[in-house]
């Protein structure tokens, strides 16, 4: 069993890391388990627990899905929450300019239902995980920090294909292994 997922790897600019970093910092007062800014990624679809031999069959799915789609562009903007500013769960960086993001991440859900995977509960809302709130002692302090960040540009991202990665935990934090590679079609729309 492997535990996967599919994602658009994101290679953080100067200005992403900028940001990242005030913002570690000046919540270094909370308990948040930070994402390391090389496995910053947009999950497509989690899998979960996998038997290995359903890896060609996904494989097989999600090089379709890369046929039917251009690359493009899109933006990082905006620093938010998930969770209520009372009990928040998630800081993350949004994504502008996302609707060629949007359809290729309903195309994957939709096309590995049709193998057997259920389509996710939520919407397919595009954006970077970038810490997992554990504790926060000073909920105004940390509201105050977010709405310093609200409406920060990081970086143009330019998203030519995606990944099939195996997620190994461990205590250091998981270790992202690509599998495979999925390229979009050339022609970039900017």
């Amino acid at each position: 069993m492997k535990r996967l997922f599919a994602a658009v790897k994101i290679y953080p600019s100067a200005e992403f890391l900028k940001t990242y970093n005030s913002l570690r910092s000046g919540l270094k007062f909370a308990r948040i388990t930070w994402v390391k800014p090389e496995s910053i990624h947009v999950t497509l679809k989690f899998f979960g627990e996998t038997d290995e031999k359903r890896i060609p069959e996904i494989s097989r799915v999600l090089h379709e899905v890369a046929g039917r789609h251009q690359a493009f562009a899109s933006e990082l903007v905006n620093v938010g929450i998930f969770g209520s500013s009372y009990s928040p769960k998630v800081i993350w960086f949004g994504i502008e300019k996302a609707e060629p993001l949007k359809q290729l991440g309903m195309d994957v859900i939709q096309s590995v239902e049709k193998i057997g995977w259920e389509t996710d509960r939520q919407n397919f809302v595009p954006h970077l995980t970038i810490g997992r709130i554990k504790e926060i002692p000073d909920k105004h302090l940390f509201q105050r920090m977010i709405d310093d960040h609200k409406k920060t540009w990081m970086q143009e991202i330019q998203v030519r294909d995606f990944h099939l990665y195996e997620s190994i935990l461990n205590r250091e934090g998981p270790i992202y292994k690509v599998l495979e590679t999925f390229k979009l079609n050339d022609d970039l729309k900017v």
